[in-house]
């Protein structure tokens, strides 16, 4: 049910038209080079730095009268994060908002790519807390840009190979950075390594909002995205072999752990939680979906 609001109480969506104007450019820019962290204006809005704000941005500059939303946190619909970003679009815009991905014109994310296939039309927004894939091994910023332009990554193959070294393998964790069209190394957000693959050759277009860090980044529909590896050690998602979700029996989807009410058993479920009841809803005669992996 779309939500009751008041339209002369705010611009709709919130920003005003200028604002909206000047991110729809710097998306456009994103769009035309992958990968590439555009600077931006970062607006102020009524949530905290670092709590999505980039993505908010992107999403509350894009969204219109026809469009339905879907926020997600880690997965979840039901999260703090989740709720309050969708209430304040709701709220200051009046558009349709749904907790299923297939219905969703334009996905906000926190952290996860969701487990049902995006399809080309959908927007995809991941809200990033550090755009640089480099901050960890160059904390100055215009040395990082350097970087990029001279397309300089030994630092961060030298990172990769310290881990080998020193645990065995590659042993870098969500955020894990990946090539974009063979040009920028690009951090995807923390999304679980799981999701990495998602974004190669995807149907759908992504976009990344970095509010603190005042960036814009994109991987237009159909890019490579390939992971950062070794021919002899390659890129690994997270394993869960031999574990279902508790609620679905997925065992093609990333699970999260839980601890059982006995506080010992550790029980798992999927993280993507619309997916997961869907999955609840129409198990009858439904055919197992392939991994993604």
């Amino acid at each position: 049910m779309r939500p009751s609001f008041n339209p002369p109480a705010y611009n709709f969506a919130f920003l005003d038209e200028g604002s909206k104007r000047e991110i729809r450019r710097k998306s456009l820019k994103a769009v035309a080079i992958p990968g590439y962290q555009v600077p931006f204006a970062s607006r102020e809005l009524p949530i905290g730095r670092g709590w999505g704000t980039g993505g908010l941005q992107l999403t509350l500059s894009l969204i219109g009268k026809e469009d339905v939303l879907k926020v997600i946190d880690q997965g979840n619909d039901d999260s703090v994060n989740a709720v309050s970003i969708r209430r304040l679009v709701e709220e200051t815009s009046g558009i349709r908002t749904t907790e299923d991905t297939a219905e969703a014109s334009v996905i906000q994310s926190r952290h996860r790519v969701p487990e049902e296939h995006l399809e080309d039309g959908q927007i995809l927004v991941l809200q990033v807390p550090q755009p640089e894939p480099l901050r960890k091994v160059e904390p100055r910023e215009r040395q990082s840009r350097r970087k990029h332009a001279e397309m300089d990554y030994s630092a961060m193959w030298l990172t990769l190979y310290e881990g080998i070294v020193k645990w065995g393998d590659i042993t870098l964790g969500a955020d894990y950075p990946v090539m974009v069209h063979e040009r920028y190394i690009m951090a995807p957000s923390p999304i679980p390594r799981w999701d990495n693959n998602k974004l190669h050759q995807a149907d759908h277009l992504t976009l990344f909002g970095a509010g603190r860090e005042k960036k814009i980044y994109a991987v237009p529909p159909y890019t490579n995205v390939l992971p950062l590896e070794f021919e002899d050690y390659r890129f690994k998602v997270e394993s869960f072999e031999g574990k279902a979700c508790r609620h679905c029996g997925s065992t093609h989807t990333f699970l999260d752990e839980v601890t059982a009410e006995d506080g010992v058993c550790a029980l798992y479920q999927c993280s993507d939680t619309a997916y997961c009841s869907k999955r609840q809803q129409s198990r009858s005669g439904e055919k197992e979906v392939p991994s993604w992996q």
